[in-house]
């Protein structure tokens, strides 16, 4: 119902500029939707400030307020009589034949009713970012997951949505690997393919205990980074297939999980990084200290009291990832071609990294690089656990990998849809079954993530996020699945807005929370939290339960059947685009 209270906000604006002509500034109707069902749709709570500067109660400033709006036409053919309640409260509730105008409305829309932003900006996603020659492991799964639900919500109100994968692919351990590869495995740097991923990742741990152990190695890496940094053909080339050979194994895991994104590693900054210091020196803001250049940050101090640094150039003269990310935002918000023209920029990371973003932003917005109205937002995650509440491990103690979790996540699903199956004495394809285990799969881990506040750590369990009960991908999808087959045996009955009729308490309810949908897309687009939509499509399909369990709608008298049809067409509609902005495919049977 955005557009109905973007009208009604109006409309008690209006009203309490009539009734109180004497108040400076703007007047705030504090418009928020019914705390419960009992109370409305809405309820403005604008009286309440009033009282103080007006010298009145609170309940007579709200008389007073619903006065005016009774005066208003356009406002009584929109709702019901208003009511005060409490010290001052006003509940407002729709009109019937507004609310059946709206799902009418919503009926054959692709968007259902979700309007485009107005005023539609530029916007970055920086999300998953995996390290050249790493695997991705269960680390990397947040920020892929809920980067890319963050992405769909924003370019599905008319965003211009861009989708980067700030991949590590530059640093001191190039240096460490080449020379690695050179002295063990020479092949590796002249033919593609030579080495799969696993592989170099062994190479990289082995390179790692060298470059710990053995000055001389660590001496030789030293200056194989120096000649990388400084072009050198062979480097180069040796760097260009490590990351040629790392990009197909990301690849083939963003395929499997419908992931878009555009790379643009570390290594596209490193021009600009030159660019970053000149313009802290010419900001003022860049100090000395023991060799490095560093810019102290406010308000912000280390246990001695003092201010900390964000170090920008180290005492070598190098540089590291707050340059380099210095450098990102200033190419992210100018303006194209010499940037991305971004006016929002949004990063997610793990909150381990928020004290990172936290000074670097500081040090951007000091040195005016982020344009007036602009937005740059850190997206923390927590940790995924165990069952036992400490980091996901392997049983031998390592980073579970990516692959190896989505593999058994597929397993699974497909192990107890053949023991349905054979509980059932269904027979189905091979085809049926692998498309089916793989959907459901991928989809419960998806969703487990992503129903969580993001800000908190989970407990990753496989038996709960496969389970068909509960707030789960599989008890929605198979929510989708029954909705859906209920409309199609309904058959192609005209839902016209003349023959929308609701009686039951049941249809209303329903009714009022489809009509949440726009709101709570709006609402995740500002917030930066999914888990906002997956508790609404859950809270959707149990309001859709009820209304199906009390009310018949197949064996409706004929003047109800279409209306209850098309209330099972658009409620399978939005669980269905709703799960999309998640991420996650449907099904037409499982």
């Amino acid at each position: 119902m955005l557009s109905l209270s973007h009208v009604l906000d109006e409309q008690l604006r209006a009203a309490m500029a009539r009734a109180f002509p004497e108040v400076d500034g703007s007047l705030e109707p504090q418009l928020a939707p019914a705390s419960k069902p009992e109370f409305g749709d809405f309820q403005a709570n604008g009286a309440l400030p009033l009282a103080k500067p007006l010298k009145q109660a609170p309940r007579q400033i709200a008389a007073a307020i619903v006065e005016h709006l009774q005066g208003d036409a356009s406002f009584r053919e929109l709702c019901l009589e208003p009511q005060i309640a409490g010290p001052g409260f006003i509940n407002l509730t729709i009109r019937p034949e507004r609310l059946a105008a709206e799902v009418a409305a919503r009926i054959g829309d692709d968007r259902l009713g979700v309007p485009l932003v107005e005023n539609a900006a530029p916007v970055v996603v920086d999300f998953s970012s995996p390290n050249i020659a790493k695997e991705m492991h269960v680390g990397h799964l947040r920020s892929t997951i809920i980067g890319d639900s963050l992405a769909r919500v924003l370019e599905f109100r008319g965003h211009p949505v861009l989708r980067l994968n700030h991949v590590g692919d530059w640093g001191t351990q190039f240096g460490m690997l080449i020379t690695h590869l050179k002295q063990v495995a020479p092949d590796a740097l002249e033919t593609a393919d030579a080495v799969d991923l696993g592989d170099l990742v062994a190479f990289y741990r082995e390179a790692k205990k060298r470059f710990d152990d053995d000055e001389a190695f660590q001496t030789t890496s030293r200056e194989e980074v120096v000649k990388l940094q400084g072009g050198d053909p062979v480097s180069l080339k040796a760097w260009g297939l490590l990351c040629d050979q790392s990009r197909r194994e990301f690849q083939a895991i963003y395929d499997r999980l419908d992931i878009r994104l555009s790379e643009r590693g570390e290594s596209f900054y490193n021009p600009f990084l030159p660019a970053v210091i000149k313009g802290l020196k010419a900001a003022d803001l860049l100090v000395t200290d023991a060799g490095a250049e560093c810019v102290f940050l406010e308000g912000v101090t280390g246990k001695d009291g003092k201010p900390l640094p964000v170090i920008v150039q180290k005492s070598d003269g190098g540089f590291n990832y707050a340059t380099t990310d210095l450098a990102a935002i200033r190419y992210r918000f100018a303006d194209a071609p010499e940037g991305d023209a971004a006016r929002r920029v949004i990063y997610v990371t793990d909150s381990g990294q928020a004290n990172h973003f936290a000074g670097v932003f500081q040090v951007a917005r000091r040195a005016g690089w982020i344009p007036n109205g602009a937005r740059l937002e850190h997206v923390p995650f927590g940790l995924v656990q165990g069952e036992d509440g400490k980091k996901l491990k392997t049983r031998s103690g390592d980073t579970v990998r990516l692959r190896d979790l989505l593999d058994e996540a597929v397993e699974r699903a497909e192990a107890d849809l053949r023991f349905r199956l054979q509980e059932e004495e269904r027979s189905e394809s091979e085809e049926f079954v692998q498309h089916v285990a793989s959907t459901v799969g991928l989809a419960a881990v998806k969703y487990a993530d992503l129903s969580q506040n993001r800000i908190t750590n989970y407990q990753f369990s496989f038996d709960r996020m496969l389970a068909l009960q509960g707030n789960t991908a599989p008890y929605l999808l198979y929510a989708v699945v029954r909705v859906a087959g209920i409309a199609r045996k309904g058959g192609d009955l005209d839902a016209s807005t003349a023959q929308l009729q609701f009686s039951q308490p049941q249809e209303w309810a329903l009714v009022r929370e489809l009509l949440k949908f726009d709101a709570v897309i709006a609402e995740v687009e500002e917030e930066l939290l999914p888990n906002r939509l997956c508790t609404y499509l859950f809270e959707l399909s149990q309001v859709f339960n009820r209304f199906y369990d009390q009310v018949p709608v197949l064996k409706a008298e004929p003047e109800a059947l279409a209306s209850r049809l098309a209330l099972c067409r658009l409620t399978a509609d939005t669980l269905r685009l709703g799960l999309g902005l998640l991420g996650i495919s449907t099904l037409d049977r499982m």
